[in-house]
């Protein structure tokens, strides 16, 4: 049974360039304004993924304005992590760093397994279809935790 959406969620990933950022654009997209949404890095060491913008704009999610921020950034601008309801690590680095910043507030973090699609050199395609695939586990992540989204999710022919 579908979970009742969180007032607030922060995802989070290495360097919110890639999963993270997807995340983000794609709980805004799927499950409207009702849930505040930000996303950090362990580091914030890279820009957007180019292919992370590519496989979310297949299904209508727009990135191109994402720019990355880590969690030291967050506290530096003011973001308190106490704030959230739910951080959700999509990688195993931000999940331990997610529950070292965390240890004295009561929020749910919880861990996301996402594959990282960056792995070594491949063809386009290839790596078209890595980033699908984890653009795809974070979809059934969001729904299983929280049901279908309501809109027309599926991706376009490439």
């Amino acid at each position: 049974m579908p979970q009742r959406l969180p007032q607030s969620v922060l995802f989070c990933c290495d360097h919110n360039a890639v999963r993270s950022p997807m995340a983000e654009g794609i709980m805004k997209k799927f499950y409207g304004a009702d849930t505040y949404v930000q996303s950090a890095g362990v580091t914030s060491d890279m820009e957007i993924d180019g292919f992370s913008i590519a496989v979310c704009r297949e299904i209508g999610v727009e990135l191109e304005r994402h720019r990355a921020r880590s969690f030291d950034e967050m506290e530096e601008w003011g973001d308190d992590l106490s704030s959230f309801d739910l951080i959700v690590a999509l990688s195993p680095a931000s999940h331990r760093r997610a529950l070292e910043l965390t240890r004295f507030f009561h929020l749910e973090v919880v861990y996301w397994p996402i594959m990282d699609p960056t792995g070594p050199v491949q063809a386009r395609q290839a790596r078209l279809d890595a980033y699908r695939q984890a653009r795809d586990q974070i979809i059934d992540h969001m729904t299983e935790r929280w049901g279908p989204s309501g809109k027309d999710t599926a991706p376009t022919p490439c």
